[in-house]
């Protein structure tokens, strides 16, 4: 069995319910959803779907490089809204991140996040070629 990497972005919940925001198994890396919470757990930009899904890519993204990967080996994103008439601005924080990468891409409407003024959760799968 490959060896796990894990990476913590230091958010309360990740004690306290027992996860990583991502992990890899060999090639493969699993990120957990992640909303626009900064390292001191306060919300990024409450009630602009756009920067919170520009916060929450760049997070991810950083995860990636922690674990050896980049926003080019991204094969999925899973993209959770609180409100689907703003996926315009939501689409396109993920167009500019992913426009030349195309990943497979959902995007669903959710009844609600942990904290009402959370907008955005993005899950995200990266396949890294040996």
């Amino acid at each position: 069995m490959s060896q796990r990497q894990y990476v913590s972005s230091g958010t309360p919940w990740e004690a306290m319910v027992g996860y990583a925001r991502a992990v890899r198994v060999g090639p493969l890396i699993s990120v957990a959803g992640t909303t626009a919470v900064d390292a001191q757990g306060q919300l990024v930009s409450p009630g602009d779907a756009y920067a919170q899904t520009v916060f929450i890519l760049q997070k991810i993204e950083q995860a990636l490089h922690e674990l050896g990967a980049s926003l080019k080996d991204t094969v999925r994103t899973r993209i959770y809204v609180t409100d689907i008439d703003r996926w315009q601005a939501i689409g396109q924080a993920h167009h500019t991140f992913f426009g030349a990468i195309r990943p497979a891409s959902t995007m669903v409407q959710i009844a609600r996040l942990v904290d009402p003024a959370m907008l955005v959760e993005i899950e995200l799968e990266a396949w890294v070629e040996p």
